[in-house]
């Protein structure tokens, strides 16, 4: 396995950026609506909120400094956009980086489910110095490890990935192949989906670069028919993110 495998979690708000850098995490995933719809794009006020808790975290040896990557997905649903949500998302990429975004997270296919290299191409242009990673559109594509290829040369720097499996625990021999090839490329695999802290071995032991979790739970807060019903928000909890980081600790010195 890579000798320093980071966790990467999947936060809403600042207090979940507190905690992801209390517990070691190297990175947070922003994204809002995490539940319900696989992540969609953050507002630019919370993006500036969660740059501004993870910039005041005293980093330490244990707990670098807490970099925060911004989820642009415009919609729910597929991961074929117009030229109309494309510009959309160009605007919020450059939004996320004036905000000190360290990275964002970006994705987008052709009809024929292949990798829309000119979209990336644009996206990847608009990060400017900020890191690009390439979500889990990867998952639908034909040929994820060919694809690794186009990736790599579009500059993007990581892929979030479950290996085309719902849960990443389920997919280890398509990660097992996308990190063999991405040795030979230059890119980083992130193994996400469904992970728990009982999965991390297992995805260590295939040789990812990083694991990405969202460790949340469900606070129930009834706001009625105007308010969404009876669903509750999501929060980081403590516990959970506290479980994977150590169970990334004990893998690794293990």
């Amino acid at each position: 396995m890579p000798p320093r495998v980071a966790l990467e979690l999947a936060v809403q708000d600042p207090a979940g950026a507190v905690i992801a850098a209390g517990v070691g995490a190297r990175r947070v995933e922003l994204c809002s609506a995490l539940g319900a719809t696989g992540g969609i794009t953050p507002s630019a006020g919370l993006v500036e909120a969660v740059v501004a808790a993870a910039a005041v975290v005293p980093a330490s040896d244990s707990a670098p400094i807490l970099e925060v990557h911004v989820l642009v997905r415009p919609r729910p649903g597929g991961f074929v956009y117009s030229d109309a949500e494309t510009d959309l998302m160009l605007r919020d990429v450059t939004l996320a980086v004036d905000a000190g975004a360290d990275g964002v997270v970006v994705g987008a296919l052709t009809p024929s489910g292949e990798v829309d290299v000119a979209r990336v191409r644009e996206l990847v242009a608009a990060a400017e110095d900020a890191e690009v990673t390439f979500h889990r559109a990867l998952d639908v594509v034909a040929d994820p490890v060919a694809a690794l290829d186009v990736l790599a040369e579009l500059g993007v720097a990581r892929v979030l990935t479950s290996g085309g499996a719902a849960r990443a625990a389920d997919g280890l021999e398509r990660l097992a192949a996308l990190v063999e090839r991405s040795a030979e490329v230059g890119i980083e695999i992130m193994a996400g989906g469904g992970v728990t802290a009982a999965d991390v071995p297992a995805l260590l032991g295939v040789g990812v670069d990083a694991v990405h979790l969202s460790a949340k739970r469900t606070v129930v807060d009834a706001a009625g028919p105007g308010g969404g019903g009876e669903t509750g928000y999501e929060v980081t909890d403590q516990t959970l993110a506290e479980a994977a980081a150590q169970a990334l600790r004990t893998t690794v010195e293990s």
